[in-house]
């Protein structure tokens, strides 16, 4: 007879697909950060995506980084702050690739999970995406006031995955 010393415990479904977002991202080749995203309906898996230069194209690895400055101007108590922020374009977002390589009829009620916050754009795509949920892991303060403003203008939950640590596999490292 066989008996079992231990049980494993079985990972809740935020954690499974944020493992999974977490080691899709090990497919970018951006040296600024890794970013990996999946589509899913119910607990159906319908896609993933990561961070990169467009198909046939070389990438930052290759080629370098093509950073622009921007710059925002916000009014706090009567006070202009100006916020710089650096951008690469050569690469297209996670959150983006994951809208250009799915269905829309997949994502109407779906939820999104992403291993960073997505940034004012993707926010903005993925409000008119058919989403009701994103859950994100690592926070991105340059966009986050006006990013859950607009999260809770559409009704779409919006949530950090608290208290979560990657997989061992996915090797994070961030470069800010």
């Amino acid at each position: 007879m066989v008996t079992i010393a231990h049980e494993q415990v079985r990972k809740d479904w935020d954690t499974y697909f944020m493992d999974i977002a977490y080691m899709v991202s090990t497919r970018s080749r951006c040296p600024r950060r890794h970013v990996g995203s999946v589509l899913v309906q119910g607990k159906k898996l319908l896609g993933t995506a990561y961070n990169g230069a467009p198909m046939g194209v070389s990438d930052c690895s290759e080629a370098g980084c093509m950073i622009v400055e921007e710059f925002e101007l916000k009014i706090v108590d009567d006070v202009e702050q100006v916020t710089k922020k650096q951008r690469c374009i050569r690469t297209i977002h996670a959150e983006q690739n994951l809208l250009l390589f799915t269905d829309r009829i997949d994502r109407e009620g779906s939820t999104v999970y992403v291993t960073d916050q997505p940034c004012w754009t993707c926010a903005n795509m993925l409000a008119n995406s058919g989403v009701r949920e994103i859950v994100f892991h690592r926070s991105y303060p340059k966009d986050s006031e006006k990013v859950i403003t607009l999260m809770a203008q559409k009704g779409i939950t919006f949530r950090q995955l608290d208290g979560y640590s990657p997989p061992e596999q996915a090797g994070v490292s961030v470069i800010s």
